[in-house]
């Protein structure tokens, strides 16, 4: 009996194995130059304003995840943000420029946000007072995180008409709760001025040339006020979506090393209720899409502003708070990767993602805390994936995305690999650029067995023989629990990744490899692989 169900077994799953098939792929990475670079701290979570009653399509997915009422004491949100040891965090989004500081001169109450149907986002003014602003610096300065703050920038303007403000920036209130905040010694790494009101704005827009004399102003005040602090915080602008010449106007006006940072944000999925979703993610020629903003920022920069830098400084994918049972599954890795990979590829130098928690898309459970896939996501590629770029090229199909940066921390490459394809198994040789150099008029590029030949060539071996070193290449392979590509469960090398009894983060450590043998990408799955013996003068 037991026969005969193993035979039917079988014979059902046949269909699918049949389908499945396998691809040779040539991966070639040029290990001698460094195409961009990121900052070391690279990854980056925000954490946001939005009540628990900010709802979209039926949907209240915020309860109390807001700056102003997350539970800070929870040990699994300390243990998420040490885990990175930094994490980068930006507190901001769509109310910030609705936020008044309880300090100083301030003569309104200190009231929270109430649902207004006349107000911005349908939300009144907000408030936050400084004894809660003690306890996010305490929480900060405990865990290690770096703090980028998203400034009020419609304080003090008025409505010209619908969706545009006009006037000068009121600093008084800003410049109070900065002034107390070096009081009391609290490390600020940034301060960023406005959210979304760049261009035609999400809600309010701001002219690009009032914007820029406001920086100038603001730039003013944070080197007066920390003029004698050892490390002055950075200014970041304008928060908002990708406009070409309200950017550029921007840069223009504010004028040199004024912004120190250009911040831009990204929901390149749409909406979250779209039915569509899956396949956005899964369609290599849309992910790639987004990659215009990246270039055409990284030339407005270089023409209007080579004194700064970019940072994607808030990415959600969906946006309206994300996609229900998309954003927080497994799924979104391949997204959320892709983005990384890509934005690095154009001197990005920091990358954060819509949210910590709070919405569909946190990369902890709104709840438990207990982290979502794109978590991991984020832990791996922040542990071993290092700031030098480098070119990569392959012939794979366009479902196989490749990445290569230096390693993090330590000699030699890593690749990220994103298998979008549901069928095509990609078996995968790497080659050294360095080595076909050498060999180039000799033979093309060899799809078997010519990577260990290439890094016995090209590592410099001292003291002995490359035929003495038994050289092994680091896999973290990344699948869904049971297969299924929205699981809220992700799998690493086969064992499924889970907080540990004492409720810390479980370990992530990779299975080791010969280097001679093919790397294999399954279907629908993600592989960081760490080459420490591959020589690439770039990562020296």
């Amino acid at each position: 009996m037991a026969f005969q169900l193993f035979v039917l077994l079988f014979l059902a799953s046949l269909p699918g194995i049949l389908a499945q098939e396998t691809a040779d792929a040539t991966i070639v990475v040029k290990g001698s130059t460094i195409i961009a670079e990121t900052d070391h701290n690279f990854i980056c979570a925000t954490i946001d304003w939005w009540p628990h009653d900010k709802c979209n399509y039926n949907q209240c997915p915020w309860g109390e995840s807001s700056i102003l009422n997350l539970d800070l004491s929870h040990p699994s949100l300390a243990n998420a943000i040490q885990a990175f040891n930094p994490l980068r965090i930006r507190i901001g989004g769509s109310l910030q420029d609705q936020v008044v500081y309880n300090v100083g001169s301030l003569n309104s109450p200190c009231q929270p946000f109430q649902k207004k149907s006349d107000g911005l986002f349908g939300f009144s003014m907000g408030c936050l007072n400084m004894d809660r602003w003690d306890e996010i610096n305490h929480l900060f300065n405990k865990t290690g995180a770096i703090m980028t703050f998203g400034l009020n920038a419609l304080y003090g303007r008025h409505q010209i008409r619908k969706g545009v403000w006009g006037g000068a920036w009121d600093s008084i209130n800003a410049q109070d709760f900065i002034e107390y905040t070096i009081s009391k010694g609290y490390e600020i790494d940034s301060w960023e001025f406005g959210n979304e009101l760049s261009g035609s704005g999400v809600g309010a827009s701001v002219n690009a040339e009032q914007y820029g004399k406001d920086l100038i102003n603001l730039k003013a005040i944070i080197n007066k006020l920390y003029k004698k602090s050892d490390s002055r915080p950075l200014l970041l602008a304008p928060g908002g979506f990708y406009n070409q010449d309200w950017y550029a106007k921007l840069l223009q006006v504010s004028g040199t090393d004024v912004v120190n940072v250009i911040t831009h944000h990204i929901y390149n999925l749409g909406p979250g209720v779209d039915p569509h979703l899956v396949n956005k993610i899964l369609d290599p020629h849309y992910l790639s899409q987004i990659s215009g903003t990246f270039r055409d920022l990284e030339l407005n920069i270089q023409k209007n502003g080579p004194w700064a830098s970019a940072w994607v400084g808030e990415s959600g994918g969906a946006y309206n708070s994300g996609g229900r049972l998309v954003s927080n599954t497994f799924v979104n890795s391949f997204w959320y990767l892709d983005q990384l990979g890509m934005a690095s590829k154009y001197n990005t130098r920091a990358y954060c993602r819509q949210t910590l928690i709070g919405g569909n898309y946190g990369l902890l459970n709104l709840t438990t805390f207990v982290p979502n896939p794109d978590f991991y996501s984020a832990l791996l590629w922040h542990r071993l994936m290092g700031k030098s770029v480098l070119t990569v090229d392959s012939d794979a199909s366009p479902f196989l995305r490749v990445y290569a940066h230096c390693s993090k921390g330590r000699a030699g490459i890593t690749l990220l690999l994103i298998n979008l394809s549901n069928q095509t198994d990609f078996r995968i040789t790497v080659q050294n650029d360095i080595n076909i150099n050498v060999r180039r008029g000799e033979q093309t590029i060899q799809r078997k067995g010519s990577f260990i030949h290439g890094l016995k060539r090209t590592v410099s071996w001292v003291g002995r023989r490359a035929s003495d070193i038994t050289t092994m290449r680091e896999e973290y392979r990344l699948t869904p629990m049971d297969g299924q590509i929205r699981s809220q469960t992700m799998v690493l090398n086969g064992t499924p990744l889970e907080l540990t009894e004492n409720g810390d983060i479980p370990a992530l450590d990779p299975v080791l490899v010969d280097v001679e043998s093919p790397i294999s990408v399954a279907p629908l799955s993600i592989a960081f692989v760490a080459l420490p013996h591959f020589e690439a003068a770039a990562c020296v």
